[in-house]
């Protein structure tokens, strides 16, 4: 059974840093492409970063884009998503997902920016 736990979730100021990882167990990690993605209620999801199998093809919605960095370890079969300069409509629950060649979810953790 595949799981994906997410962690690092916090209460965090603007201007401030946090590290999201995300476990991956049940899973060959190695052979599936990536994604963090943010939901806040009421709201779709949105898409935020995704790397592909091999780290090597990686994107970023526009307004993360220079202060995200997503990122992953296929040996420890873990995502990260650093995040820095965080701005309030940065709060919302970060999710991981495994998107191809078959989509899973996590549960997510919870962000949020403010003073």
């Amino acid at each position: 059974q595949v799981h994906l736990v997410e962690s690092g979730g916090a209460l965090v100021q603007p201007g401030g840093s946090l590290r999201l990882s995300c476990a991956a167990s049940g899973m060959e990690f190695s052979v599936y492409d990536m994604a963090w993605y943010r939901q806040v209620p009421g709201n779709q999801r949105e898409l935020v970063a995704s790397i592909d199998h091999g780290g090597t093809e990686i994107d970023y919605v526009p307004s993360a884009k220079g202060r995200f960095t997503i990122s992953r370890d296929n040996i420890k079969k873990a995502l990260y998503l650093q995040m820095n300069s965080l701005k309030p409509e940065d709060t919302a629950t970060y999710l991981c997902a495994a998107t191809y060649p078959y989509e899973y979810w996590g549960r997510g953790t919870q962000v949020t920016v403010s003073s």
